[in-house]
Order: structure tokens, then sequence, then C-alpha cells
């Protein structure tokens, strides 16, 4: 080692951990980082009272831990540089060249944005996160290791804070570790947040863990030695090990499947590494030979690797006693992909993937950065990239025996638009293993699809969007229902934005000019004020996001005594509110003042429904939705049909039909209920039943505010894991 004169002992340490791995690091590219990023985050400290530039120094270790190049090293070093420095992007691409100053940009968050919205704020980092990992992985690797170790610190950090930063971590950063395949980095995050999101539940669990560890090493050591006897007979030499089983994946499993400790099959698990695709088989093989398996529990990673490159065989055997134990069995390569994932090839060998096989890697994220283009709602956004980035796949046939992986729970109409658009668009019908099913089926492991298409079919539903589950198939969805029915779109979207202008006393002058526009547009990737209107005609885009935006924009030019206008006040009400408010249903029936109105129970209209008022015998005007058959079947009702629209109704909370299908399975009321809740909406009365088949059909009236708040929770629950379909109930 050679001796380098005014460095530390830490700096020293890192570069012999490197060049374990690498005989010819880039010293002096490191050590360059090194000392700009201590000399740069002098004086500042972390919660815990340590030196910031610790935090810096502890990401390289675990990005050295990772086996990364010396540019990825320096970039980790650096990578606070420029957010909580006074060292520029212009100087350190000067300093250290653009790969290091991108890998850097990339992890650095938007802090300077001018955005009133902390949720925005969010979705634009990721965003920006998202894009700069599709030109070079590097980036979310070293976000990954500045994540772990924030979490690994986050005793120090106030407690409101930390319980946010374990959340956000939990439901993307554990996630997208495990999509890259980085299963170290994932577990730990995974059982780090726990600690913070329920610590009640981790603490029993850690000493119900703990209170019996002994016995349980004493049965896997059995076990293993077993395995290890057997090998030595046929002399195949392998590594035979206990594996450890992580806090959050055992709780997981106990709250979603209901299960007590002792039920968990792979709380006993062993590993068996050898050195060859072959040996696996054989290994596998004999451990059947030696334990009897459990029917339907053999899964093989290696013939159908997991999208995130994952390659093992598994297996759960019962043991002495009746207690079963999972096996995994792999080789070394495929177990060092299994631990470190895409980073296992950012060897110094491999300075970069080949792009053709990163592709091919990545195909996911290219599909995940297609969707997030055509989402502006941040809600949506957020709910939908936690979802996207569970790993858990589903593999199916086409009829022609090619595999596909789709995500778990997908849909025929999934298969469908992952085979081409041109399929998805005209399909109206789907066969699993030669048997019609529904469109929301959810697919299994081993079903071979065939997809029905008729040139007469009209395209995708809206509705399809709420049962799908791939990216891709919502991307091209959108895609298709926003180009055929733009026009439609465009004029719907425009009467909207001028009824809410109209509602809250402004003129399309005073708020819409090209200034404040242009900025609103490049924030939500739109080109063209037509652009907006279509996004909210087809349930994209938030006319209330649209004005508000704008308004800011107006109030600046205004003095103070104008300010004082009630229109600025969401205390008070306008004039013309005030004059509209005749009723406590939110309803404004025109030409008529302090008539009785009521929602009609037929339909259940909330606010963001088109609707028509039918003028009643005795019981004034009865309000329902344009679309309501009732209405259709009402022979008078061109004499008796009045027009009525919304007006601001302060708190009345509207009820929302909805009706859900499910596969039945133990807890699905309870997750039906707890996304719900999470939606701050409260359930008005609830009716479920199940049919022979083993479906379940729940019926709830919610209370709720409008139809995006309904669309919002109709989202939540298609999220849900065995429901495949959500949809208004029409009585």
């Amino acid at each position: 080692m050679k001796d380098h004169k005014g460095l530390d002992d830490n700096f020293i340490k890192l570069i012999d951990k490197i060049s374990k791995y690498d005989p010819k690091p880039d010293v002096e590219l490191i050590k360059k980082a090194y000392q700009l990023s201590k000399s740069a985050h002098e004086g500042q400290l972390r919660y815990s009272g340590e030196p910031f530039f610790t935090h810096a120094l502890s990401v390289a270790y675990i990005l050295a831990d990772m086996e990364m190049d010396s540019k990825s090293i320096a970039a980790g070093i650096l990578h606070d540089t420029i957010e909580d420095t006074d060292y520029t992007g212009e100087k350190l691409e000067q300093d250290f060249g653009s790969e290091v100053s991108a890998l850097v940009d990339g992890v650095t968050k938007l802090s300077k944005l001018h955005i009133n919205s902390k949720q925005e704020r969010q979705v634009l980092n990721f965003k920006k996160m998202l894009l700069a990992m599709s030109n070079d992985i590097r980036v979310i690797l070293i976000k990954l290791a500045d994540r772990l170790h924030n979490m690994r610190t986050l005793d120090y950090v106030p407690k409101s804070d930390a319980i946010a930063k374990a959340k956000e971590t939990i439901d993307i950063y554990a996630p997208l570790a495990g999509r890259l395949g980085i299963y170290f980095i994932k577990w730990e995050l995974e059982d780090l947040s726990l600690r913070y999101l329920d610590y009640p539940g981790y603490q029993k669990l850690k000493a119900d863990i703990s209170q019996r560890r002994q016995e349980r090493e004493e049965y896997i050591n059995k076990i293993c030695e077993n395995v290890k006897a057997k090998l030595d007979e046929i002399n195949m030499k392998a590594m035979v090990e206990g594996r450890p089983k992580h806090f959050y994946s055992i709780y997981s499993k106990m709250k979603t499947q209901n299960k007590t400790l002792d039920q968990i099959y792979d709380l006993f698990a062993i590993r068996i590494i050898v050195n060859t695709e072959e040996e696996c088989y054989h290994v596998l093989g004999l451990v059947h030979e030696m334990y009897k398996p459990v029917p339907g529990r053999v899964k093989d990673y290696i013939a159908m690797p997991k999208e995130n490159m994952y390659q093992s065989l598994h297996t759960t055997l019962m043991g002495e006693r009746g207690i079963p134990f999972e096996v995994q069995i792999r080789t070394v390569e495929m177990h060092k992909v299994a631990e470190y994932g895409i980073a296992a090839h950012w060897t110094y060998k491999k300075d970069k993937l080949d792009n053709a096989d990163l592709d091919n890697k990545l195909t996911w994220l290219r599909q995940l950065l297609e969707w997030q283009n055509e989402v502006s709602d941040a809600d949506e956004f957020m709910e939908n990239l936690k979802v996207n980035l569970v790993s858990n796949e589903v593999f199916v046939f086409t009829p022609k025996g090619d595999l596909l992986a789709l995500p778990a729970g997908s849909t025929p109409i999934d298969f469908a638009y992952n085979i081409h658009s041109a399929i998805g668009n005209k399909m109206n019908g789907a066969k699993v293993n030669g048997k019609i099913v529904p469109l929301g089926y959810e697919l299994k492991n081993g079903d071979i699809v065939n997809i029905i298409t008729s040139p007469s079919a009209r395209g995708p539903s809206r509705d399809w969007l709420s049962i799908i589950k791939s990216p891709q198939a919502r991307n091209k969805i959108n895609q298709w229902l926003k180009k055929q029915n733009r026009e439609e779109n465009v004029a719907r979207g425009k009467e909207s934005v001028e009824r809410e202008l109209k509602k809250q006393g402004f003129t399309y002058d005073q708020l819409f000019k090209s200034e404040w526009l242009k900025p609103l547009l490049k924030r939500y990737n739109l080109n063209t004020l037509d652009d907006v209107y279509a996004s909210i005609g087809y349930g994209g885009f938030n006319t209330g996001r649209l004005l508000n935006g704008l308004k800011e924009e107006y109030k600046k030019t205004l003095s103070p005594e104008e300010l004082l206008d009630p229109k600025f006040s969401s205390q008070k009400e306008s004039k013309t509110q005030k004059k509209k408010k005749t009723n406590e249903t939110g309803i404004h029936v025109k030409g008529i003042d302090n008539c009785l109105v009521r929602l009609s129970r037929c339909c259940n209209p909330v606010p963001g429904d088109q609707i028509i008022g039918y003028i009643t015998q005795g019981r004034g005007v009865s309000v329902h939705r344009t679309d309501c058959i009732n209405l259709a079947a009402l022979s008078d009702k061109d004499e008796k049909l009045i027009e009525v629209d919304w007006i601001s109704a302060g708190n009345v909370a509207y009820e929302g039909d909805i009706a859900i299908k499910a596969y039945d399975r133990s807890s699905l009321l309870m997750d039906v209920a707890d996304a719900i809740g999470e939606a701050h909406v409260s359930i008005h009365t609830l009716n479920a039943r199940t049919t022979k088949d083993n479906i379940a059909i729940i019926n709830m009236t919610l209370k709720i505010t409008d139809t995006e708040q309904l669309d919002k929770i109709i989202r939540r629950i298609s999220n849900i894991q065995g429901v495949f379909e959500v949809s208004r109930k029409k009585q």
C-alpha cells in the first residue's frame, strides 16, 4: 500500500477495501473527491453531533461493499456537495469530469424549485432520479447507499421526520432495491423501517424469535449436517448454511396471511451453494429424497429468472416433528447476483454493461418512465409508483409456448398489451387454459393465455384502468383514450374550467396569461392549453390545481386592498356562492331559488358528476346523474327536466356507492377498510357475500366529497391483492 501523506486512516481503509476487488483503483480520483468533500462539509454536523463528512464516507464504504467502480465511489463521497455546500455543479464537472458530475447530479434533490406542495416536490425529485437512473443505473445504487446509511442513523432524527422517512423507505426505496435484485440492502431497509413504523410490533417479534433461537439453530444445524454428509458421499463440493430470516419478511407474512409465527413456513431455512447449474438440479433431487417436499412449494427461478435477474431453486420440505423448512439452491455466481443484483455487474472488470444487456434487464424501468410521463397528478403518481415497484411476478405462456413475465395480479388485458398495443385495442375477450374468463381474471403461474380480438371492437374502456396492474398497459390505454377522444376531452375539460372560473368569481382574461401558463405547462409535461383541457377531460389532471397555480400568480399583481376580496379567502364565500346556496345538497337549480332539492338514491350523484334535475310532484327537484338508467325510463322527462349545477356546499358529505369483486381470502375486508381509512373516508353502509366460486362481492356506500376523491379510493382498492374489479355501483 502506498503512503498517502496528509490522509487519515479512514481513507487508507477505504482504498484497502476497494483494492480487494479492484487491483487498479483510481486512487487519485478518490483521494481528490475525499479531500474536496471533507473540506466542503467542514463545520457541518449531523443530528448525532458527528461531522457531516462521516455520512459521505459511510456511503463510499457501502458502495465498496457492492464492489463499485472508482467513479461511483468518488460520486458517493461527493453526493451531498452540490445540495448542502457552496460547491457548484459547474465546478464539480470541471474538477471531476462529466461522468462523476452526472452521477452526483442524479442524486441531488430539486431543493430550489418554487413549488408550494411538498407532494409535488417529492414527485419531481423521484421523476428526476428515475430519468437519471435510466441513463446510468449507478445513480440509484448511490442513492440506495445514501438512504441505507441515513436509515442506520435514524435514531437521532426527530420522531415525526423519522417516521416519514421510514414510510418513504418501505414504500419506495426498499422495493426499488428489490427490483434491482440488491437484496442485502432491501432486507436491511425493511427491517430498519419496521422499527419506526411499528415499534411495539417489531419488539414483540424480536422477542418471540429470540425466545426459541437456540432450539431453531439446533434444528437447522442438524439439517445442514445431514445434507452436507449426503453431499460428501457423492463428492460434491458445496457450502451449506442456515439462512437468516429477516424481521420484516416474517412480520409482513404474519399480517397479510393472518398467520402466527409458528405458521410461517420459511422461518426455518437453509441455503446450498454449488458450482454449476447442473449440480443445482442434482441437489434438488437429493434433498427431495431425504425429506418429503410440500406440494406446490417448488419454484424454479433458474429456468425462469425473476425480472431482477434473481436465479435459484426454492423448495419447502417437511422435517422432523412435522416442522417445515425452506431450501434455496444456487451457484456461486447466482448467489452473488442474488445479494447484489445489478450491482454485481459493475465490477472493475466491466465499467459498463453491454447496452443491449442493460436494456433487457431494465425493461421495467423504461416502461415506468413512459408511464410516469403520462401522470400529472401527484397523488396518483405516488400511489402507482409504490405498486409498480413491487417485484412479484407471474409467469404465463402464449398459445405458441412463449413465456411472459407480468406483474403479480395481472389480467388478460395486461397480457394483451404486453404482446402489442394493437392486440389490446382490438381485444373483446380472453381464454385461459382453453376456457373463457372475465377480463378481470387474475393470471396464475403456468396459465396459457389466448386473446380474442375483433375488428369491430370499440377499443379499451376507461374501466380497464381500475383492474390492470402493469404500467405498460396503463400507458397504452391512456394513450388510446387521449387520442381517440381528444376533441370530446378538450370540450369537456374546457367546460369544467369555465364552470370552475364562474363559480370562483374570475374571468378567463384575469388568470389565463401566457407568462403564467408556460411554467405550469412545463411542470406537468404539457405543450398547449388544449393538452391541459384534454387531460382534465379524461381525468388525468385536476381543474383545481390548474386554477390554484394561476391564482397564485394573479394575486402577486394585486394591491393589499384588492386581496381582501372574499374570493381569495377560503373562509368566506363569494357573492355568487351566497346567492346560489339555497339548500344543503350543494345544488343550484337554474331560475329557481329556495326550492326543495334532493339527491336521487337510484344513482347517488356527487360533485364532479354530470347532473340534471327532474321536477317531481310535491317533492321539489330530484337530481340524477345524466347517465342514470331510471331517468332514461321516464316517459315525461322532456317536460319535467330542469338544468342544475354544483356549487360549493361547505363540508357536505355525499354518498358514493362502489361495487368490488375479488377472489375471497382472509383479511380481504380488513384490507379494503384500511385502504378507505387511509383516505380519511368513512363507510356509511356495507354488504358483503361470497359466491360458490369463491368470489367475494362487496357493495359499499362511502361518505365522500366529490368524484375525484371517489376515483382515488377506487384506485387504492383496485391495487389490493385479489381485487379484480372496482366500479361505481349502478342501482
